[in-house]
């Protein structure tokens, strides 16, 4: 695979490659879309409509109307397919950011055609917040460029490599139209990971060699899943507990875990080659018996390994009662560093000659500018500068190539295989295919269970090309 790509660069030999393999999934709807309205710096008010009430498409929103000092905005328009997520988003942005709510009763749209009801609220040059489930994540942009809205969209973006590609052709487009689109990997934000980055990419530790990243701690959001209950259908169940259904969130892995997974590869500037990994299903019981019907493993265990040898460890697990350790480190030939200290990514970032962290080796740890502190406030903030001021600002193919290195990582486990990027954006199982022609609870799910009413799950070395 090239190097990992800037805003401005396209490489040719991806784009040869998408040539022949992408997927036009909406070339007759874009067709003839114009470049949309440009905001004009600090004057005109910046609509913006939530596409996802959870909690964080809620934090999303709260985040986008932080941007005051960059000029008016106000959030205007609600969708979910969830009643009660979008009235509990409402009330609590109502509660912190009153004045700048603006989603009367008849702005507050239900159902799996609310996405597009919300985003005709809107004008072009407004801005769409995607914070759903990331299986719809191409059903929702194709209708935002169409529509000629910027985006902010929540990682990951894509799920497979079917969706991944036609993802790709989506950003291509969404480029041509001018369109500024953010993507929620906010450690790319983190002003201290951006120095970092910086430094070792200028050599203060020497070449990379090696990159560690952890996420283990005990079970969270809806890692694991008890029996669909009978007064809900299957797809109702999957949507709401998505974590748990690889079709609709990527599982644990994709959604945990790709925060440090990129900024591990942002700071090598490049992305992975291939993987092999482990992982297993350990405690797949209640306290009380009963069995989970979720796809995650409790652990997953990753070596990715880039053009030029240099290797990148993965570990992740969710149990309880075990070591947490919540980190990422790199390691260069004349140094190390700890890009984030706790969690995704965690102040302050540092640099040490030698392999080990001593105070009396230390070369750098980072200062972050007062104000800037919090990556999730600073990546709106970007955003919106790039808007009033027309600037070039497209996060989708970064995060796309973000999204298929971490699914090629839990491909590889749940397959047993070897596998390389390219393979994982080649497969052709799409694991939830149709999702653009849902009309209700009713419709089917894309996972079915089994007659025992389980779901299938992944089975290394028996199910070698494709998940389950």
């Amino acid at each position: 695979m090239p190097a990992m790509e800037t805003q401005d660069q396209r490489k040719t030999t991806r784009r040869d490659f998408l040539k022949d393999t992408g997927r036009l999934a909406a070339a007759s709807a874009l067709a003839g879309v114009a470049i949309p309205h440009v905001h004009a710096a600090g004057s005109d008010l910046i609509q913006v409509a939530l596409v996802g009430c959870g909690g964080r498409g809620t934090g999303a929103a709260d985040n986008a109307l932080s941007t005051t000092s960059l000029g008016p905005i106000k959030l205007v328009a609600m969708a979910d397919v969830f009643p009660e997520r979008l009235q509990s988003s409402y009330q609590n942005l109502r509660r912190k950011k009153r004045d700048l709510v603006d989603v009367p009763r008849d702005r507050r749209f239900i159902g799996f055609d609310a996405y597009k009801k919300a985003m005709d609220c809107l004008r072009p040059g407004d801005v769409v917040i995607f914070t759903t489930p990331p299986a719809f994540r191409w059903v929702h942009f194709t209708y935002a460029i169409q529509k000629g809205l910027n985006v902010f969209m929540e990682k990951p973006v894509t799920v497979d490599g079917p969706t991944s590609k036609r993802m790709l052709e989506l950003a291509a487009k969404s480029r041509e139209k001018n369109l500024k689109v953010g993507v929620g990997l906010m450690s790319r934000h983190s002003r201290a990971l951006q120095e970092l980055a910086k430094r070792v990419q200028d050599g203060e530790i020497g070449d990379l060699i090696l990159m560690r990243g952890y996420r283990m701690h005990g079970p969270v959001g809806y890692f694991s899943s008890l029996p669909k209950p009978d007064n809900v259908t299957h797809l109702q169940y999957q949507v709401k507990r998505f974590h748990s259904f690889i079709w609709a969130s990527g599982g644990c892995f994709n959604d945990f875990y790709i925060h440090i997974v990129d900024h591990l590869c942002w700071m090598k500037n490049a992305w992975p080659v291939k993987a092999h990994a482990l992982g297993g299903r350990h405690y797949r019981t209640s306290p009380e018996g009963i069995t989970y019907v979720d796809q995650n493993f409790d652990t997953y265990s990753v070596e990715y390994t880039f053009a030029d040898g240099t290797k990148m460890f993965f570990d992740g697990r969710c149990m309880t009662g075990c070591l947490n350790q919540y980190a990422s480190y790199l390691h260069g030939s004349k140094g190390m560093a700890v890009a984030s200290k706790s969690g995704d990514c965690g102040l302050p970032s540092s640099t040490y000659r030698g392999q080990q962290i001593r105070r009396s080796d230390q070369l750098w740890v980072s200062k972050v500018p007062r104000g800037e502190e919090n990556p999730y406030v600073n990546e709106w903030m970007d955003l919106v500068r790039a808007i009033r001021s027309d600037q070039p600002y497209n996060e989708v193919e970064r995060g796309v190539m973000a999204s298929a290195t971490s699914s090629l990582g839990r491909m590889a486990a749940h397959t047993g295989q070897e596998m390389t990027l390219e393979e994982f954006l080649n497969n052709p199982h799409e694991l939830a295919p149709g999702l653009d022609r849902l009309v209700d609870w009713n419709s089917p799910a894309p996972l079915q269970p089994g007659p025992d009413g389980r779901y299938p799950v992944p089975e290394p070395g028996i199910k070698r090309d494709r998940e389950y």
